[in-house]
């Protein structure tokens, strides 16, 4: 298959690029809202009588409207079948990303100022947080772990998963990571139902603060909806992965590299940025040979096809072409990778060097990776510990530090019309 060339030098590239990449994304955005509304609704109306009936109609298993559980159908037995090596792995992986993200716990801070005003801010973690799993294509240990250990790093109490079991057919291993991310609640349903009932309750299962996790269209459009009852991680799109390589690698690696996320979505993108278009031909026929090996082919021959490209461009135009993309991942596999990493501004994960695929990053660095797509690198950041707390601004006024504040605080009061405002702070100089 002819797969799509870009060359920097040319005029009107950065047009013609940025008209490329917005194909895709407008792709990604079908308008489901009207439906997914009416199910949120609903579920708010009926509750677990709702969710009950949803999870009937699309999954085809029953649960109490009550208890939300289904029969035959439990967390641990379903851990307890979950292969050894597998359970070795994700252990691995849950330590791992368990160690990292410890260190991305805030710190309280307060200081005195030269006026007597202490000042500072205290961090507390979310009550409860919901988990979304998905239960088809997307049905990903690996994703549980990196929502759950982060909730849990971050000292939520109430993890609370929901995923849908079509047929009732559980992943072990993703009920495994549950369990080994701290998961203290599960219940089997999906969809926009799903989503409803943990921002807004229903049956025994009680609200939620925030909800974390991917899925699919209709997912995405009920966090919408609800978002502002309760915090959302973000609106995730299809998978994204940048390739910066000079003609030093191995064409196979790269090529393999480019494959890693293409086989996730017919909507995800793969983009070869190198300064070398003989070796980028070579890169270009060896993914036309893996990929026809792959058990996943279809959907990484459709996502290569419509959405794959090769840009060539000088490795010192790289970060700037990178930062056009600000795509989910960026592999920098050069010489000199800092020299390139350095100016990229925009990119969920950065991984630097011959030896970083990015599937590692996927599973055992300990690095999230529930990162940012579509563009939004511009944006916001991976999933962190951060997305699990609050910080609290926090004001000790001694009666110095008030004097030394009155006077501006009264006069911005009056200025904005509000006399109550100002009122509080004259009274207590004597004002009337």
């Amino acid at each position: 298959m002819s797969i799509r060339r870009f060359d920097a030098s040319e005029v009107g590239f950065t047009e013609a690029f940025a008209t490329f990449l917005s194909l895709r994304r407008a792709q990604g955005t079908e308008d489901v809202h009207t439906a997914t509304n009416a199910i949120v609704r609903d579920v708010r109306q009926r509750g677990g009588h709702a969710v009950a009936e949803y999870t009937s109609r699309f999954d085809k298993v029953a649960v109490d409207p009550e208890t939300l559980q289904a029969a035959g159908l439990d967390l641990l037995e379903a851990a307890e079948r979950c292969p050894s090596d597998v359970r070795e792995a994700l252990d691995f992986a849950a330590k791992r990303i368990e160690t990292y993200h410890a260190q991305q716990r805030p710190q309280d801070h307060s200081f005195t100022d030269a006026n007597g005003l202490e000042l500072g801010w205290r961090w507390t973690p979310v009550d409860a947080v919901g988990l979304y799993v998905p239960g088809g294509r997307a049905s990903y240990p690996s994703s549980v772990l990196m929502n759950g250990v982060p909730a849990r790093a971050a000292g939520v109490k109430r993890i609370v998963m929901t995923s849908p079991v079509p047929g009732g057919h559980f992943n072990p291993a993703v009920a495994y990571a549950a369990v080994r991310a701290g998961v203290t609640e599960f219940y089997p349903i999906g969809g926009g139902q799903a989503v409803a009932a943990l921002a807004y309750g229903a049956g025994r299962l009680k609200p939620v603060d925030k909800i974390v996790g991917p899925g699919n269209a209709f997912v995405a459009a009920a966090k919408r909806i609800v978002f502002g009852d309760v915090g959302i991680d973000t609106i995730a799109g299809p998978s994204e992965i940048t390739v910066v390589a000079d003609n030093q690698n191995n064409p196979e690696w790269i090529a393999a590299d480019l494959l890693s996320q293409a086989e996730h979505d017919p909507l995800a993108q793969s983009i070869l940025i190198t300064d070398d278009a003989d070796w980028a031909s070579r890169v270009e026929m060896a993914v036309e040979r893996q990929i026809v090996l792959l058990s996943t082919s279809r959907t990484a021959i459709e996502a290569w096809r419509d959405y794959g490209a090769i840009v060539i461009a000088p490795l010192s135009a790289a970060a700037e072409i990178v930062n056009q993309i600000a795509p989910e991942h960026v592999e920098i596999a050069t010489a000199d990778p800092d020299a390139i990493a350095n100016d990229v501004r925009h990119s969920g994960a950065i991984f630097l060097g011959r030896w970083a695929p990015e599937a590692l990053g996927d599973y055992v660095t300990g690095s999230n990776h529930v990162l940012p797509t579509s563009g939004a690198a511009r944006f916001a950041s991976g999933l962190s510990v951060l997305d699990f707390m609050k910080r609290t601004s926090i004001q000790r006024i001694s009666e110095q530090g008030f004097h030394h504040l009155a006077q501006a605080a009264e006069t911005l009061a009056a200025n904005e019309g509000l006399p109550a405002h100002g009122l509080s702070v004259s009274i207590r100089r004597g004002g009337t």
